[in-house]
């Protein structure tokens, strides 16, 4: 019997199933679309996130950057935070699936060309996809169809805008080895160095326009980008949202949920790749001894501070007066804004 069956072959699905085989289990994943599988990004690793890729055996290709910058969109105005332990790196998601799919292959892991579609289980076992399985972990995704078709998913507050991310490349040399935030009115630009020769640029907002329209609103950002090819890498704008997605459980029987699936709050302290592979390897080890249902404790106690500072931020970014003033904040205090980029970067 297949120990884990990993619902969803993207890095948090494919980072589960790397850390089952080299626990000693059996896992199969379940992902229906060719790899590698690119979504709206802001691609950017911190070093915890790098550095737990590199435990797994993958190293993450891309650029390095040394810390986060907040810019305020129309003045210009700054705040610096560098990394204490080591670099985060700019890769792009693609590269990313395909070196972890490497991996798992090499650790014999199967990749199945199936979707989930109904799950069903005892107190022994999991059916789903036509395969019988000890575990079924749901990585399946922002907008997970297995936490829906299980009642987990809660409901959207009324009255609270739903926020949402695009990103595009732009072909252009980095000019900073560092991430940089820009805030403006309604809405945050990301720009991630990727390459030599390659930038992503990430706008988060709860107002829903062409991508150009929101970049309008960070003149200094676009004045040093430029035009967009026509066709090609780079060339087209990847969208994802509502950010914002609550799960009742990360644990329902024998099947467990990781990476967005899991729930999400936003992407603004840009942590969900180093939550989903740490939560990852919590996953295996509750699996592992036995004791599934201590998972849901262990993500709580991992996703802690992301969920308190990204909540606290987006409670300011709804106050326009204060939005205003983040940056002001950000520059008037910098060791607190180091500290709390070095709070994230783990």
């Amino acid at each position: 019997m297949i120990d884990l069956l990993v619902a969803g072959g993207g890095p948090a699905g494919l980072a589960t199933a790397i850390h089952g085989a080299l626990a000693g289990l059996e896992a199969v994943v379940l992902e229906p679309r060719p790899t590698p599988i690119d979504k709206a990004c802001g691609e950017g690793l911190m070093p915890g996130a790098v550095r737990r890729f590199e435990e797994l055996g993958v190293t993450a290709p891309g650029r390095a950057f040394r810390g986060i910058r907040y810019v305020d969109g129309v003045t210009g105005l700054r705040a610096e935070g560098l990394f204490r332990a080591g670099p985060g790196r700019g890769c792009r998601r693609t590269d990313l699936q395909a070196a972890l799919a490497e991996r798992a292959a090499q650790l014999g892991v199967r990749v199945l060309a199936r979707r989930v579609g109904e799950v069903r289980q005892d107190g022994r076992r999991v059916w789903a996809a036509g395969l019988t399985a000890r575990y079924l972990v749901a990585a399946d995704g922002l907008h997970s169809p297995v936490r829906r078709g299980l009642g987990l998913a809660v409901p959207a507050v009324p009255g609270r805008p739903a926020r949402y991310g695009l990103r595009r490349h732009y072909a252009v040399p980095p000019w900073s080895d560092l991430v940089e935030v820009h805030w403006g009115p309604g809405a945050e630009a990301y720009v991630t160095p990727l390459g030599p020769d390659r930038i992503g640029v990430a706008v988060l907002t709860s107002e829903q326009a062409p991508f150009d329209v929101h970049l309008g609103r960070f003149p200094l950002l676009a004045s040093r980008l430029p035009a967009p090819p026509p066709s090609g890498p780079g060339a087209g704008v990847r969208g994802a949202g509502p950010l914002r997605q609550r799960a009742r459980s990360r644990v329902a029987g024998r099947v467990l949920f990781v990476g967005d699936a899991a729930g999400y709050v936003d992407a603004l302290t840009g942590e969900g790749l180093t939550l989903a592979v740490a939560a990852a390897g919590e996953l295996v080890r509750c699996v592992r001894a036995g004791r599934p249902q201590e998972y849901e404790r262990a993500w709580r106690d991992l996703s802690r501070g992301y969920r308190a500072l990204t909540s606290s931020l987006l409670w300011a970014r709804r106050r326009p007066p204060l939005a205003a003033r983040i940056v002001t904040l950000a520059a008037r205090m910098p060791r607190v804004f180091t500290g709390a980029v070095n709070l994230l970067a783990d």
